[in-house]
């Protein structure tokens, strides 16, 4: 793979420097093909190129019985192209001349006419043109000169030996340019293709489950980083599942266990009772079917738990709010609490900073909330524990459960909200399904709500509820 896309890249590269220089070698060609065949003005329209203007200057000298003179309109175009004229019989002596600048030779010999057109032999800035009139079987000659520093001309001289032979280097230094390309492209592919490896490499090790950790670096570094953060994220997730996974199996061992110890017991008084060798007394059926019916209770508790915590983790539960005075809810669930004779002893405040706080709440599911998160309270604390229980509203509901009791270790704290988990500090007789306070949670949060858990060992714990 790590050479496939080396040499990939490499090709690209190499192909679109032949690509470009095909491109350049086209649009020369279409340009001298442009300007020679169709004859297309290309930078400087033909019609205004001084040598243009030279040849077609030759309509504005008027010669008459050998007088020489130029057309007024002749005289403007020299002006406006900053020229002077000189007009040369068939000896290379001057007849007429028009803006000359003093000092300008008054005959020329032929070499100097074809030194003065192919060097500035004027001066630094002026520019000698050759044009030619016929006119009464003579020919007269006449030089141009144009003072404009922009205008220039070079003379090149070749012969077709040594044209070759430019050639013939030129095509040296393409294949010598291909090569460099092609080296410098190699080292640049190397340089590009290894990083993309080492991100595929760990893509297809992601897709294993195989989490990798790479540096980042380069122009892959802000991929690197986002496949480092996947990474980590994966990893945690996995590491998070395989932790509910085992709570699970340590959860359904437990509830087995708990479910089949009062099963056992309903089957044990129930075969008892139905033995035609016992006789009961009233009151002992009384207590055995008030047994009975506190482990069917129980069973059913923990059934009713499984229904409601699978329906509100799959978003399947369906709230019926209602206008709600959460304040006179609050003091039914403490009261309700409080006249339970197992609790009846047990020290419960109720505080609310007034006596009217509407919601629109599902009355039912936030008092099954409310009922879980303070019965966790009393059941894994000692007798002795004082439990207060606040509503206040400020910009939102505020709902506060603090007790003095033992307190959570924070290792348990982290897990308390958790599906399966429950209390290394709950006695036997207190057994629950373990769903009671992640039930509370879904409840507050399918409410729109927000809850948190703080405790100290030793010095209580505080759970606040905002709504």
């Amino acid at each position: 793979m790590k050479w496939k896309l080396t040499v990939r890249y490499l090709v690209s590269v190499v192909f679109v420097v032949i690509f470009i220089i095909f491109i350049n070698l086209f649009l020369t060609l279409a340009f001298f093909t442009a300007r020679s065949v169709l004859n297309i003005p290309f930078f400087q329209e033909e019609e205004h190129s001084p040598e243009q203007f030279t040849r077609q200057f030759q309509e504005q000298i008027m010669i008459s019985n050998d007088s020489l003179t130029i057309a007024d309109s002749g005289k403007d175009e020299l002006s406006s192209w900053n020229a002077w004229i000189q007009i040369l019989d068939e000896t290379g002596k001057e007849l007429f001349s028009y803006r000359a600048p003093e000092g300008l030779k008054k005959s020329y010999t032929p070499s100097e006419i074809v030194q003065m057109y192919k060097y500035k032999e004027v001066n630094g800035e002026t520019t000698v043109f050759v044009g030619e009139k016929k006119a009464g079987g003579r020919a007269y000659s006449y030089l141009i000169g144009m003072e404009n520093r922009n205008i220039n001309r070079y003379f090149i001289l070749y012969d077709n030996q040594s044209l070759f032979g430019m050639v013939k280097a030129g095509g040296i230094v393409l294949v010598i340019d291909i090569l460099i390309t092609l080296l410098i492209g190699y080292f640049l592919s190397k340089q590009l293709t290894k990083p993309l490896y080492t991100l595929i490499d760990g893509i297809k090790r992601l897709a294993t489950n195989e989490y990798f950790h790479a540096r980042p670096a380069g122009v892959f570094k802000q991929v690197f980083s986002n496949i480092n953060h996947l990474s980590n994220q994966l990893k945690a997730n996995e590491s998070e599942r395989k932790k509910l996974d085992q709570m699970k199996e340590e959860w359904v061992t437990n509830i087995s266990h708990d479910i089949k110890t009062p099963l056992a017991s309903i089957q044990g008084f129930a075969e008892m009772m139905k033995d035609p060798d016992y006789r009961f007394t009233e009151d002992e059926i009384r207590e055995y079917a008030d047994i009975i019916e506190k482990k069917s209770l129980y069973i059913k508790e923990v059934i009713e738990d499984l229904s409601l915590t699978t329906r509100l983790k799959n978003k399947e539960l369906t709230l019926n709010p209602k206008a709600t005075n959460l304040v006179v809810l609050l003091r039914d669930i403490v009261i309700d609490i409080v006249n339970d004779p197992k609790y009846a002893k047990r020290h419960i405040e109720f505080h609310a900073n007034q006596e009217h706080i509407p919601a629109e709440v599902d009355e039912i599911l936030v008092r099954r909330a409310i009922h879980n998160l303070i019965y966790n309270a009393l059941i894994h604390n000692d007798a002795n524990v004082s439990i207060a229980v606040r509503i206040e509203r400020t910009d939102r509901i505020h709902i506060v459960i603090q007790d003095n009791g033992k307190g959570i270790r924070k290792e348990e704290l982290d897990k308390i909200f958790d599906r399966y988990y429950r209390g290394t500090n709950t006695g036997d007789a207190h057994k629950g399904s373990g769903l009671g306070m992640a039930i509370a949670k879904d409840i507050i949060q399918e409410h729109g709500g927000e809850i948190a858990i703080h405790s100290e060992v030793g010095r209580g714990t505080t759970i606040d509820i905002q709504m």
